[in-house]
């Protein structure tokens, strides 16, 4: 983990808590407060289950991040499952394919300071977190 960067195949449950782990000792590494830890941690856990739930398999990329004085993390998201059928609806917390609330993209959103998702029907979905050190 010294490099800046690291990478997590996401396969079962368990490697939904090593994607934490890691996420929590990088925003530990470079001087996360413990809000923003806990921010990040509960964003990347969100993201990973959605990766396991809906794809059944696929990738965390994480890396450090600079811009001008801003140190931060960003974590890429990438499987090759479904896709999602209604982006925005998504984010806006109006769409589950499951049981729950469908607020787990708004939420990740609302966690973070920048989220990208690109996604196409039946190829898969890519999703970008940002986190800057306050």
């Amino acid at each position: 983990m010294s490099d800046g960067s690291g990478r997590v195949e996401i396969r079962s449950e368990t490697d939904i808590l090593q994607t934490r782990q890691q996420a929590r000792n990088a925003a530990e590494q470079i001087g996360f407060d413990t809000t923003d830890i806990t921010r990040i941690v509960t964003a990347v856990s969100e993201l990973a289950r959605n990766v396991h739930l809906y794809a059944g398999e696929g990738t965390m990329k994480w890396r450090q991040i600079t811009d001008n004085d801003q140190t931060g993390l960003t974590f890429i998201f990438e499987d090759n499952g479904p896709g999602i059928e209604d982006p925005d609806a998504a984010l806006n917390g109006e769409f589950s394919t499951s049981d729950g609330l469908g607020r787990g993209l708004s939420g990740t959103q609302t966690l973070m300071d920048a989220m990208e998702i690109e996604t196409e029907q039946g190829e898969g979905t890519t999703v970008m977190v940002k986190k800057w050190r306050s």
